[in-house]
């Protein structure tokens, strides 16, 4: 059985829950990701991991394809599929370009 990717988002379309300790990572992509999950990988072992799946997202400017995480505890993480590094503050949307060429 497989799954078919989910379709658009739109503006305001999806719900962030932050405050406190906890934070949101939106993760802008190619259009070849499409579907795509991507993990983040805390650094603690005490922090779960989390994972999302790449989107096209319908804003005002444009199309844009993203995978955003919603929730995320505060900490330092490494991004699936990268060198990359991004650190979530409570509180704050943290927003990041993968790096594919890391990959």
């Amino acid at each position: 059985m497989s799954e078919e990717p989910m379709g658009p988002s739109w503006d305001g379309g999806v719900v962030l829950d932050i405050g406190a300790d906890v934070g949101a990572l939106v993760l802008y992509t190619s259009a070849s990701m499409l579907g795509r999950e991507i993990e983040l990988i805390p650094d603690h072992s005490d922090v779960a991991r989390t994972h999302s799946a790449v989107r096209a997202r319908e804003l005002p400017h444009g199309r844009s394809f993203a995978a955003v995480y919603p929730h995320v505890t505060s900490g330092n993480y490494g991004v699936e599929g990268s060198h990359q590094r991004v650190v979530i503050t409570g509180g704050r949307v943290t927003e990041v370009i993968f790096d594919a060429a890391t990959a």
